[in-house]
């Protein structure tokens, strides 16, 4: 790989230092291959938006391990990027580079010292959008180690990976630079239709289903019925059937308050806002319009306006500071409210007002960004208007946005009639489409990738659904036709896991595994299929029906890198026997560890397996103290090399319902 930046003799000092960016020949600027496309980066062109790359400091250090830490910054910008170096003795000549919009130049341990146990140095980047941030701080890297390690010409190989957003960027990147990286790993990929269709999705459900939600939970937990539709009423049903068919993973209610948003304020994640912004006569149109649920004269309809909130309160009384300016309110004639979340707040004919409600005294404090128009028209008499339309609006936004029937997203085929075009009126604009180029940073999902990639995804993921890593390795083979996408990409589905990275804590672990170790397992089969030609596993085998994704129980069958784990149980009074059989993939090595959570706690006991191999056949037992259900869990580990180790374990479990009576 060439390079681009040269630090001339490379002494770092301790003050920030200007690292030259001017080789001998100067280099011509990255630019897009057409009028307002992506910009194309390449090894030799030189980003004008990351010129000077700047050395801010640099320490030895032995935590996590042992490594130099060279951090800094791009001059003019606001992004900062650490260089993590190991000891000479270590380095294979690779490195790795995590993004995420959202992150910082700072490193997480685990990402360093996976780094320097797999023979690479490690780059970090702050957080923006797009991919040529990451790419220059890739490119001045390479520089930094190339004098680091005293390699001269040596190649170095680099791997860029990110989940959700930083799949994104990811997706961006290998579509968008040529000879930057050589191999990339997307986890929990979205796609250009995901934001914000995906949690107003399940913003729409959380209005028509929180009644029953723990009686679907039920039913797709372990020894449930297996049908989560028992006892809804038709509507009910045929929600959960329409936000199903669009991808929500059933098996996912099993944490029907995360499947319902119920951790965030309005369960939008702030989206609500861009659409008020770039389509803001959808309100308007939702309450007056037909094909809308505003005005749909059906169960759901007259489900949807039962939430809304429509007033006009009197002010009876105004508060004010020193110099007269109103600091609240007092509103007669509010109608009963159980809460305040969605409201708005409007003095007709001049704006909206800024406050926070206190619904027991009537009592609306002012915010600190109210208008002086505004704030002069609160007076005692004057009527402001209090609704919800938006909140209440917003939910169904995502059955008019439903893309071209040409752009292969048959998972909307849910939203269309059988003559292909949508069942309700459309929006001017895909509002999807224009987040995920901003997030990209210009790139289209057109699925012509210049490197080997590894798709890492998961099947109880209710923020990026399952289906996206389907449609976009169709457009990677529609892109590059099936011999160049045999040789170029993997698609590694995972069961039991979800869409937070990171260990995976509380009760939460009897049934979710972490998805670091696959990760970690695909990073290092791409390195070895880009440097050796070492071909990695198989993708897993999988089919689509109604928005949901699913796999084969036989591990020889599902294929991909993760073990398999089938649990039974034999209940006898209050003992209760389970029989375990734990399979690997082919060629995804052995199972090197077990463990039992025999109560549904989280909590587990290892055991000892014995020597390592790709089945692990297990019994055990426990004796119940106490009546109730308990969610028996077996989690297993597998390792290419066969050995237990702090990387690359890669996770799976099996969980069977115990019902002890009193």
């Amino acid at each position: 790989m060439t390079l681009r930046f040269v630090a001339t003799g490379l002494v770092l000092a301790l003050s920030p230092v200007l690292v030259p960016a001017q080789p001998a020949i100067a280099a011509a600027d990255c630019a897009a291959s057409q009028p307002g496309g992506p910009i194309q980066v390449t090894p030799d062109c030189v980003d004008p938006l990351y010129v000077k790359p700047m050395i801010d400091a640099e320490r030895d250090l032995t935590t996590p391990v042992a490594h130099r830490r060279l951090s800094g910054h791009f001059e003019g910008t606001d992004v900062k990027f650490t260089i993590y170096l190991p000891p000479a003795a270590q380095w294979q000549g690779r490195f790795f580079q995590y993004t995420y919009p959202l992150s910082d130049e700072n490193a997480l341990d685990r990402v360093i010292s996976f780094g320097a146990a797999s023979g690479g140095y490690t780059v970090a980047t702050s957080g923006t959008q797009g991919y040529r941030h990451a790419a220059a701080a890739a490119k001045f890297a390479e520089t930094v180690a190339a004098a680091y390690y005293r390699s001269g010409s040596r190649r170095i190989y680099g791997y860029l990976y990110g989940p959700s957003g930083g799949s994104f960027q990811t997706v961006g990147a290998i579509e968008n630079t040529t000879g930057v990286w050589d191999g990339a790993v997307p986890i929990v990929v979205g796609v250009p239709m995901s934001i914000p269709a995906n949690f107003f999705i399940r913003a729409q459900a959380r209005m028509v289903l929180r009644d029953v939600a723990d009686r679907i939970a039920d039913a797709v937990h372990p020894g449930g019925s297996g049908d989560p539709y028992a006892g809804l009423t038709a509507v009910q049903a045929a929600m959960l059937r329409e936000v199903t068919s669009l991808g929500v993973p059933l098996r996912a209610w099993e944490d029907p308050d995360y499947v319902l948003g119920l951790s965030t304020a309005d369960g939008l994640l702030g989206f609500g806002a861009v659409i008020r912004r770039f389509d803001p006569s959808y309100v308007t149109d939702f309450w007056s319009k037909p094909g809308y649920l505003g005005t749909e004269q059906s169960p759901l309809g007259d489900l949807v306006r039962a939430e809304l909130i429509d007033a006009t309160p009197t002010i009876t009384h105004v508060q004010a500071a020193a110099d007269g300016t109103p600091i609240a309110v007092t509103l007669s004639g509010l109608p009963t409210l159980t809460g305040t979340l969605g409201l708005d707040f409007t003095v007709p004919g001049i704006g909206g007002l800024i406050g926070t409600l206190d619904p027991s005294t009537g009592v609306l404090t002012l915010g600190s960004d109210n208008s002086a128009a505004v704030l002069a028209a609160l007076k005692t008499g004057v009527r402001i208007r209090v609704d919800n339309r938006w909140f209440v609006a917003l939910p169904s936004y995502y059955r008019h946005q439903v893309p071209p029937a040409d752009q292969g997203y048959t998972i909307y085929d849910v939203l269309r009639g059988p003559d292909g075009q949508p069942l309700y009126p459309q929006r001017p604009m895909l509002i999807g489409p224009m987040i995920a180029r901003s997030t990209t940073g210009g790139g289209t999902f057109t699925g012509k990738i210049n490197t080997k990639v590894i798709v890492v995804d998961n099947l109880v993921d209710t923020d990026a659904y399952p289906w996206h890593a389907d449609w976009y390795a169709k457009q990677v083979r529609t892109a590059l036709g099936d011999q160049a996408f045999d040789g170029a990409f993997r698609l590694y589905y995972n069961d039991n896991a979800d869409h937070l990275e990171g260990p995976v804590t509380g009760t939460k672990t009897n049934r979710i595994v972490s998805y670091d170790p696959i990760v970690e397992q695909a990073l290092r089969d791409v390195a070895a299929w880009a440097e050796r030609g070492v071909t990695p596993p198989r993708s897993t085998r999988y089919d689509i029906t109604g928005g949901q994704v699913t796999i084969p129980a036989r591990a020889s069958d599902r294929r991909g890198i993760q073990p398999v784990v089938d649990l039974t149980v034999r209940l006898a009074g209050r003992k209760a026997t389970f029989f375990a059989k734990a399979q690997t993939p082919p060629d995804a090595g052995t199972i090197v560890s077990a463990a039992w959570d025999f109560t549904g706690s989280g909590t587990y006991t290892p055991i000892t397996i014995g020597k390592p191999g790709s089945t692990l056949t297990l019994t055990g037992s426990h004796r119940y103290t106490k009546p109730g259900t308990y969610y028996v869990s077996l989690k297993v580990a597998s390792s290419r090399p066969g050995q237990a180790g702090p990387f690359a374990q890669v996770e799976n479990l099996g969980r069977v319902r115990v019902v002890v009576k009193p």
